[in-house]
């Protein structure tokens, strides 16, 4: 459980440290980003309704189910989560080369790559 907590903290920096640099990018319009907060959004909120099922699990209503039971929804949970951070990450990731696509073709691909991090930084 405490990994899937985690993994719901890590989704929320991914889209935070990588949002605040987005937003100083110029090679996404208004829209762009409108469209792109959205997206995270959508993975935070179904990462959120994986740990109310986990909620319920260790509430009052879970106290008719065996320990395999459980353990069933924590490992489910946890494996739902753990997809939507790597979905998370490649959404990042994509949005992230569109800029870089856009950089290199003004000429100007050094400046991003710096925005986004140096070579050690990058996670993408």
């Amino acid at each position: 459980m405490q990994q899937t907590l985690l993994m719901i903290g890590e989704i929320s920096d991914i889209y935070v440290s990588s949002f605040e640099l987005m937003l100083q990018d110029k090679y996404y319009t208004a829209e762009e980003l409108g469209a792109i907060a959205f997206g995270y959004t959508k993975l935070l909120e179904e990462g959120a309704a994986t740990l109310k099922e986990m909620k319920d699990v260790i509430s009052n209503t879970g106290l008719s189910m065996t320990d395999k039971e459980r353990m069933d929804i924590v490992d489910r949970c946890y494996n739902v989560v753990k997809h939507y951070r790597n979905l998370t990450r490649y959404y990042t990731n994509k949005n992230i080369s569109i800029s870089l696509i856009r950089a290199e073709q003004e000429g100007d691909k050094a400046r991003i790559l710096a925005l986004y991090g140096n070579a050690e930084d990058r996670y993408w």
